[in-house]
């Protein structure tokens, strides 16, 4: 039997990540994205969307027949309220809509560190700071991630979708720079991070961290373990070349480094 796994977002650095890697004998990712995508490869089970997470019928048809969405679609940087309150608040209600109405069962939702931002890392302690720490915004950016996790919680209680919220750190190929070594995300982790969401059986509403094991993380990945999360990778293996071309930056004191200190509702880089 064939599952199909809707992805939003799926031309963005993470999505384009996941791809390959979220690639399973008898699984089909339908992929939406307002850009092109490349087509199927061989051996792909692919499905390509061309549409907006902010449009309402076009999500629904979407998600009609998929067993799960992993929504990574929405701006995932600062940017102006209106802007934000559209894509990422609006645009995650619609999803979830859309998924109520199409019965899908499970939506993985991306959140990020920066809801919680401005929360100094001397607080992490030694287990690191717990998936549902409170919510400590620092941008525009991170209150629409508070507002995914909301929206997430008001999904499942009201309409029983399972729906796990992963506030993801740094994912990219390698960590970036020092604050990156405490946040990295690998690639692969992330793959091995859905595929313990999609797994799980009835997770209800969770939170999570989106980190690898790093030996210098902030993040409790306690409560991802507990879904079957399995991490491989550490980021302590890029920090004699990260140390030696970097240095701390402002804002790194806090989780949300370099977006504590963006000004608020000015595009910044990711």
């Amino acid at each position: 039997m064939t599952e199909t796994v809707l992805v939003t977002g799926a031309a963005g650095t993470i999505g384009r990540l996941m791809r390959p890697r979220l690639a399973r004998p008898g699984r089909t990712l339908r992929l939406l994205d307002l850009l092109d995508q490349p087509p199927a490869g061989p051996g792909e089970r692919i499905e390509l969307v061309t549409a907006s997470v902010t449009d309402p019928a076009a999500m629904t048809a979407a998600c009609r027949g998929a067993a799960a969405v992993i929504h990574l679609g929405g701006i995932s940087r600062e940017a102006p309220w209106e802007q934000i309150l559209a894509v990422n608040v609006d645009g995650t209600r619609t999803v979830l809509e859309a998924a109520r109405l199409a019965g899908v069962p499970r939506v993985i939702l991306a959140s990020s560190n920066h809801a919680v931002g401005m929360r100094p890392v001397a607080e992490a302690g030694p287990g690191g700071v717990p998936a549902n720490a409170p919510p400590r915004p620092d941008t525009y950016y991170g209150v629409s991630k508070v507002a995914v996790e909301a929206l997430g919680s008001l999904y499942h209680d009201r309409f029983g979708l399972d729906v796990v919220c992963i506030r993801i750190g740094s994912c990219f190929p390698e960590p970036p720079g020092v604050r990156g070594l405490a946040t990295w995300l690998s690639p692969d982790d992330g793959a091995r991070l859905f595929e313990a969401c999609l797994a799980a059986p009835s997770p209800g509403f969770r939170v999570v961290w989106g980190a690898s094991d790093n030996t210098r993380g902030h993040y409790s990945l306690t409560e991802a373990r507990a879904l079957g999360y399995s991490p491989r990778d550490d980021a302590e293996r890029f920090a004699e070349k990260i140390l030696a071309e970097s240095a701390p930056a402002p804002g790194d004191a806090l989780l949300g480094g370099g977006f504590t200190t963006t000004p608020v509702g000015e595009p910044n880089p990711l």
